[in-house]
């Protein structure tokens, strides 16, 4: 793959602040940073996960259902990939490495498969490991249930927290007056394993009769974006909305974040979906999008090479086609900016191992964000 020229990249916009939020008026806002990117990996359709290998390289998963390892400006596809179910938003989704992949080897995968029986499919954790350009040593951590012919909601992010958990997610695969609420039931819910796929002794439902083990929290719609707070190590999570009512969350054990009891969103339609956005027992998030924004993938700016936005997150944007940087103080958003306007729906955006920014776009590729002095 040839790389492009540098391209100058600077563009701000003051956005407006969620209506669940009022803007403190005393902060100043912080300043921007002027930035080149570079086109790093070429000709991608949907490049809906990437992770950074220590050797250099990067896996980047193609949702159409290719595993991909870019390394030296070539592009090598990976084979003996697990069948995937490739309907709608589903195909093959995110991938996590271990955090210590360079002693074990095992690397994480997430996909729609229609194993298990049924018509359709649902979201399937995996864990693998690479033999030069082949997946090894294959096996199945979680696979959702039941199978749906719908198409959207998979979910499907990972994260590894601080104490070595798993966490991953799986949307409400369209059945939102069913799934969310009932921990009983697969879907609307984040969930945490041991890397091996063991259920933890302390999961705040292993002792629920009829419960689904795995599960952390609930009353989720659909989350497409994970991390890991750099300084709190609290999990962070961003989710979908319908028309309006897109949120962040920071998830904690047990909680129900309310989905589709309260909402700030509408139906696609226009109806009301519920009068409620507040109840008792049901978290407030953090931040909401109204309008969506449709956000998809996040990491938090921990790096030296970008010293203005250091704690600031990055979240992309699939509606509108722009990364937007958000400034957190206090566990409120004060301010907010877009980058990278107009590009393209935003995938996924990852700080990698250089402490640089990568952004994946759908229908071009991956691109390297860096600051000039």
């Amino acid at each position: 793959m040839k790389k492009s020229a540098l391209i100058p990249y600077f563009f701000v916009v003051m956005l407006s602040t969620s209506c669940a939020q009022k803007r403190d008026n005393s902060i100043n806002l912080p300043k921007t940073i002027d930035f080149t990117i570079e086109a790093v990996v070429s000709n991608l359709q949907n490049p809906w996960g990437m992770v950074f290998l220590p050797n250099g390289g990067i896996l980047i998963t193609e949702k159409a259902g290719k595993l991909l390892h870019f390394k030296n400006g070539r592009t090598t596809e990976i084979t003996s990939l697990p069948d995937v179910y490739v309907r709608g938003q589903g195909g093959l989704l995110d991938i996590a490495l271990h955090p210590n992949y360079e002693q074990n080897g095992w690397l994480y995968l997430s996909y729609s498969s229609n194993d298990g029986g049924g018509k359709g499919g649902n979201t399937t954790i995996m864990r693998a490991k690479l033999d030069n350009s082949k997946l090894v040593e294959k096996k199945v951590l979680y696979k959702a249930a039941p199978n749906t012919t719908k198409g959207q909601h998979f979910g499907s992010r990972f994260v590894f927290d601080n104490d070595g958990y798993l966490y991953f997610s799986v949307g409400d695969r369209g059945n939102r007056d069913v799934n969310p609420q009932d921990v009983s039931r697969d879907g609307g819910k984040i969930y945490r394993l041991h890397d091996d796929g063991q259920i933890p002794e302390d999961n705040p439902f292993v002792s629920k009769s009829g419960a689904k083990a795995a599960i952390y929290s609930y009353g989720h719609r659909n989350p497409q974006g994970m991390a890991v707070h750099p300084e709190t190590g609290k999990l962070w999570e961003h989710e979908h909305g319908p028309r309006g009512g897109d949120e962040i969350n920071i998830v904690e054990k047990g909680k129900n974040y309310g989905w589709p009891v309260i909402t700030y969103g509408i139906n696609y339609s226009g109806t009301k979906i519920t009068d409620e956005t507040s109840r008792p027992g049901m978290e407030q998030p953090l931040y909401q999008w109204t309008p969506s924004i449709g956000p998809c993938g996040m990491t938090f700016v921990s790096s030296n090479n970008y010293p203005k936005w250091k704690g600031n997150l990055l979240v992309g944007s699939l509606a509108f086609q722009y990364l937007e940087r958000l400034v957190i103080e206090n566990n409120k958003v004060v301010y907010r900016e877009k980058l990278l306007d107009g590009m393209g729906r935003v995938r996924n955006v990852k700080q990698a191992p250089d402490g640089f920014i990568y952004v994946g776009i759908e229908g071009k590729g991956i691109y390297k964000l860096i600051p000039k002095e």
